[in-house]
């Protein structure tokens, strides 16, 4: 099999114990098979919950704490302990894990989105484990990523990842919950995630996580967006992702070919810029950077909203609404001088929008 680029997304409840503490046996498992991976000569990333899980024991907490202060201390405590774990498992493979500890601004910042690009490719390129965990300890609960299924699906287009492996307590997704329809019946391979399959899936899960089926759901859809297929499942033994990697997985296959891998900067743009103004466009700028693949000239603009700079991320409307957003080449002062103006009459102009900084909605 080709070498292959792969994160491995571990749960909360697939590490610990019901007391909420690191269960070793399990995490031992989860180590020998990421171990296996890296020996058939594949790259691999493990995004890993289990931190405030691992740490609220120490902390005298009886079960989960429920306050943001008791969370970020759990985690403070966990975190350490967590990693720790991993360091002294993976020794045994001469594996040296990387901890990257990530909030919802370092993707929100373009330099820091950047940078967190460079050094995971940095530590790979090297044959270094990259462990990453969301820095629970100091995230305010309004830049979350809402839970590490997502920030694996993010994690996952940022490198452009050949697979994401989304490992649960439940082998796959279901055509109704199998908990309450003995009837219900595992899908293998699905295409898309609708509406209809992130409704049923309705829940949080474990007393130890924060995430359910539909957390993963929505992770899932995401990656597949950003053209990297997905498996959501569970397994045990050290050959499980391999047996994954080669089809034969104990859960669901996510995969759609006709959508293809999107660039790491169209992926900001899209998934993570904050929006700094709007521009109106006419019928004929509409068609050309909708359906035919252009960028868009000042010749199209026929209004803007808002104060913005060059690089800074718009909105793009048309006769009918929103069309996408793109980063502009113009300030907004700057493009209120040139609107509407044609380069081929009047004068040599830049793009306001180049195709490749463009995201259709």
């Amino acid at each position: 099999m080709e070498r292959k680029r792969i994160v491995v997304k571990i749960g909360s409840s697939s590490l610990t114990n019901d007391k909420g503490e690191i269960d070793q046996e399990k995490l031992s498992d989860h180590v020998q098979a990421v171990a296996s991976l890296r020996k058939e000569g594949h790259e691999v990333l493990m995004v890993s919950s289990g931190a405030v899980a691992a740490g609220f024991t120490r902390l005298g907490y009886p079960s989960r704490p429920v306050t943001l202060k008791g969370k970020q201390a759990a985690a403070a405590v966990g975190q350490s302990l967590l990693i720790q774990s991993y360091i002294e498992q993976f020794s045994q493979f001469s594996i040296i894990p990387a901890q990257i500890l990530l909030t919802r601004t370092d993707f929100t910042n373009r330099e820091r989105y950047k940078n967190a690009y460079a050094t995971i490719m940095e530590l790979l390129e090297r044959r270094l484990l990259p462990i990453i965990n969301e820095n629970d300890s100091v995230s305010v609960e309004e830049l979350t990523f809402g839970d590490n299924d997502m920030l694996s699906a993010l994690v996952s287009g940022l490198i452009h990842a050949d697979q994401l492996i989304i490992l649960t307590d439940i082998n796959g997704l279901y055509d109704s919950d199998p908990r309450n329809n003995p009837e219900a019946r595992r899908l293998d391979l699905i295409e898309n995630i609708t509406d209809e399959m992130v409704g049923f899936a309705e829940g949080s899960g474990s007393k130890v996580g924060t995430g359910g089926m539909r957390s993963k759901l929505l992770a899932a859809k995401t990656a597949l967006s950003l053209g990297v297929p997905v498996f959501i499942g569970q397994g045990k033994g050290s050959r499980k992702l391999v047996e994954i990697l080669h089809g034969n997985g104990d859960g669901t296959y996510i995969e759609n070919k006709s959508l293809p891998a999107i660039n790491t900067r169209r992926q900001w743009i899209a998934l993570h810029s904050e929006v700094s103004g709007a521009i109106f466009v006419d019928e004929g700028a509409e068609n050309a950077i909708v359906f035919n693949g252009k960028s868009l000239l000042p010749a199209g603009v026929t209004k803007i909203r808002g104060t913005f700079d060059s690089g800074d991320v718009v909105e793009v409307f048309g006769p009918g609404g929103l069309l996408g957003k793109g980063e502009v080449t113009y300030s907004a002062d700057e493009l209120k001088t040139v609107l509407g103006k044609s380069s081929e009459i009047e004068m040599p102009l830049m793009e306001v929008i180049h195709r490749n900084k463009w995201v259709k909605v």
